[in-house]
């Protein structure tokens, strides 16, 4: 039998090479790449004296809401012994005043949630109960051995920071006391109290239902009334002070309203100046009470 001899100009491959021939003779999957080798390194132990890290749960911190805040209004409360004072909440750090009531000792995240958001809380608050409630035969009685004496009206006069700053100009200068209408009158507590620097403590703030009822009550007791109004003919400080006055303020934009305006003695105006041409209530207070108690 001859031997088959190869021809010198063609190439042989062998079965396993890739070549020109490549895949002759041979299904596709036959050529899929080989899976990589998954590396089982063995996990690392954890010893003995390691701890896990696990989260900390979120502390939401005492549910309460507390009545006031504020270093002068909490720490003035304290001293009333009107007020039954139950809880007083400090962040650490801040100083505590001296006091028998229970204390707690808070965050300062924790204290931004109790109190309303963006109150300036100054880092104390206290839980207590509401001032006793007062009405104007209260204020009465109190001033009635009285020669002089000053009583403000706030004729829906709503918004607590206005409230707040007219009572702490009162707590100033020596008036006897605060009514306001019962119906759209804000709370003695929160921003109110806190604006008012403690002096809702020591300014009786009586409620009424009727401001012109009552403008005739402090008439009848020897009151002369003057309500607070651009239209006034006379300036207040031509006033002689003395006696016993009463100042009635209106609500910002809309002034007194027409009865309680016809109720009062006399109104009378402040000395403004162009361009300004009145001034917040809370400062117009403060005004009249120094014309009148100076």
């Amino acid at each position: 039998m001859k031997k088959h001899k190869q021809n010198k100009n063609t190439k042989s491959y062998s079965r396993d090479s890739r070549g020109p021939n490549q895949g002759q003779g041979r299904t596709q999957g036959e050529f899929k790449p080989k899976p990589k080798p998954v590396s089982k390194e063995p996990k690392p132990v954890r010893r003995p004296d390691e701890r896990s890290v696990e989260p900390k749960p979120k502390h939401s911190g005492p549910k309460v809401r507390p009545d006031l805040y504020g270093m002068h209004a909490v720490t003035e409360a304290l001293g009333n012994s009107d007020r039954d004072c139950r809880t007083l909440y400090v962040v650490d750090g801040v100083p505590v005043p001296d006091c028998a009531v229970p204390l707690v000792i808070v965050t300062k995240p924790d204290m931004d949630k109790m109190c309303p958001q963006g109150a300036v809380h100054q880092g104390i608050a206290l839980d207590c109960s509401a001032l006793p409630e007062v009405g104007i035969e209260d204020i009465l009685i109190r001033t009635h051995a009285k020669k002089d004496s000053v009583i403000v009206i706030l004729d829906q006069v709503t918004d607590p920071h206005n409230v707040g700053a007219i009572i702490r100009s009162c707590a100033a200068f020596g008036a006897d006391g605060v009514v306001m209408q019962r119906k759209h009158a804000p709370e003695l507590v929160g921003v109110l109290a806190k604006t008012a620097c403690g002096g809702i403590e020591h300014v009786p703030v009586a409620y009424e239902t009727n401001l012109s009822r009552t403008i005739e009550q402090l008439q009848e007791a020897g009151y002369f009334v003057y309500g607070l109004d651009e239209r006034g003919e006379n300036v207040i400080g031509d006033l002689k002070p003395g006696g016993k006055a009463v100042i009635v303020l209106g609500a910002e934009g809309s002034g007194l309203r027409r009865l309680v305006a016809e109720h009062c003695d006399a109104l009378v105006r402040l000395p403004t100046k162009p361009p300004i041409g009145s001034l917040n209530v809370s400062n117009a207070a403060a005004v009249a009470l120094y014309a009148m108690l100076a």
